[in-house]
């Protein structure tokens, strides 16, 4: 199996939706944009400390209550508490609720399933009619699945 390169990653344009997708999921689940991308980065080291977690934040906006939010909304679960002896500080991992987000964003990206409207829609200001709008055409977009036929 060969390593992909930059040409097979740009053809299956998974980028091409991504502001979209992420604005649909932070509406939809009612999470900061930071904070999802922050997450993101999270999901893809797996288990992390808290130290790696600051080392994250340092290319977004301070909010100095993000991690207590994340840890109190379910984002981020404790995978190890520290004992004071052996385990000096807790090992983290994200939530399966944060897993299941962004494997849900990923199979978006793909056109293997496409965006509810439904959280969305209801509410009547601007940005959500707006964000709604942009949801449809992502979803009507024919070239999300690159090609492979639906069933």
């Amino acid at each position: 199996m060969r390593k992909p390169t930059s040409k097979d990653i740009r053809n299956l344009n998974l980028l091409k939706h991504y502001r979209i997708i992420r604005k649909w999921a932070c509406k939809t689940c009612d999470i900061k944009e930071a904070d999802l991308e922050l997450l993101i980065y999270l999901d893809a080291i797996d288990l992390f400390t808290k130290d790696d977690f600051k080392k994250g934040t340092y290319s977004y906006s301070w909010d100095n209550r993000r991690w207590n939010r994340l840890l109190k909304e379910g984002w981020i679960k404790v995978w190890r508490e520290r004992n004071r002896t052996t385990q000096k500080y807790n090992i983290y991992k994200v939530s399966l609720k944060c897993t299941q987000l962004i494997a849900r964003m990923y199979r978006i990206m793909l056109g293997e399933e496409d965006m509810s409207l439904i959280n969305i829609s209801k509410k009547t200001n601007y940005m959500h009619k707006v964000t709604t709008l942009a949801a449809r055409m992502v979803n009507n977009d024919k070239t999300r699945n690159h090609g492979i036929p639906t069933t």
